[in-house]
């Protein structure tokens, strides 16, 4: 069974669902954008099964959990606050953080900020020390070969500055249907799409993410991905709380940047780490291009493995994550797997 919890750290409120025994070594699952807790609900079964403590919040903007209305209120030393909250309100020292997506930046600043907090840290899509050094920390990494400098200045990262040029129009824009925005979102990964710019590159070009149409367009819904329950979910939340607080995260890169550049270390991570990358995600891609060198040069341990799927690697290949998460774990993180 999943269970639902509400805890407070001051006037911060969040929600967070668990599953497994109490004793159980604990996993936190922590979420990106436009997600929920729900996107871990293949995960958290699964590891609840085998004997693991498994959590999953809902981060701040999203959800059940509080909701911001200042941009830098999203700001990662914030969230990251959060989580370490989190892990307090749950008594413990320690915990495996898994991340996707934001979530990815938010556990590998956990990692080099709290390395005491971790006893390993794995993520899905997001490569370390990028994102969480702001848009500036992904450029130098764009395959130019693809995305020609003259013509897409940020690479396949143009739609994060128009985040920041339009702010209000990509937010209204998504404001205005929420179920058919996350019914276009949540999408299995197109191997046609190998070698081709990623659509994401295309936003400041077209006038905005549906070539200024107002709306998000009406597309069938990918049943790989979401069920019609849990599409439902999804865009009761967002259309409840808005697009405000999910955007927000793209808006901080500035004060992300300066908190990345204080962590501990010099950034350098000792715990075990695990990296999923996508084969068919063409904003993070990471099977081709630098964007993963990075990382490889500040993991002391680090275990790689591809899967094909796009990026919404847990929802749409959740047997391979899962078997990739355990393997790591009773290999490489082996102090924390559960007792008989």
């Amino acid at each position: 069974m999943i269970a639902e919890h509400t805890f407070r750290t001051g006037t911060h409120r969040s929600f967070f669902l668990e599953a497994g025994p109490g004793d159980g070594p604990l996993v936190i699952f922590v979420h990106g954008w436009p997600e929920l807790s729900l996107s871990w609900r293949h995960q958290l079964p699964a590891l609840a099964a085998l004997g693991f403590r498994a959590v999953a919040p809902d981060l701040r903007g999203y959800g059940r959990s509080t909701v911001y209305t200042r941009h830098e209120d999203y700001a990662q030393k914030r969230v990251v606050g959060d989580m370490i909250g989190l892990l307090d309100a749950l008594g413990r020292e320690r915990a495996i953080w898994v991340g996707h997506d934001w979530g990815s930046p938010v556990v590998w600043n956990i990692a080099s900020h709290h390395p005491d907090r971790c006893h390993a840290v794995a993520n899905l899509c997001v490569p370390y020390h990028t994102l969480e050094y702001g848009l500036e920390g992904c450029l130098p990494f764009v395959d130019r070969t693809v995305y020609p400098e003259d013509e897409f200045p940020a690479g396949q990262w143009e739609y994060q500055l128009f985040y920041e040029e339009s702010f209000d129009t990509a937010t209204a824009t998504m404001d205005a249907n929420p179920y058919n925005m996350a019914k276009l979102a949540f999408r299995k990964g197109d191997p046609s799409g190998v070698g081709k710019p990623a659509g994401t590159a295309m936003i400041r070009k077209t006038g905005g993410w549906f070539g200024g149409a107002t709306q998000p367009p009406d597309l069938p819904r990918d049943p790989d991905i979401v069920t019609e329950e849990d599409l439902a979910r999804y865009a009761e939340a967002l259309a409840r709380n808005g697009f405000f607080g999910p955007n927000s995260f793209y808006m901080n890169h500035g004060a992300n940047r300066a908190y990345a550049e204080r962590a501990v270390n010099d950034g350098r991570l000792a715990m075990p780490v695990l990296f999923l990358g996508a084969r068919y995600d063409y904003t993070c891609e990471t099977v081709t291009s630098r964007l993963g060198e990075p990382m490889r040069s500040f993991c002391d341990d680090l275990t790689e493995a591809i899967v094909d799927s796009g990026h919404w690697m847990a929802q749409e290949k959740p047997r391979e994550v899962n078997a990739h998460l355990v393997r790591w774990i009773a290999t490489r993180v082996t102090d924390c797997w559960p007792q008989a």
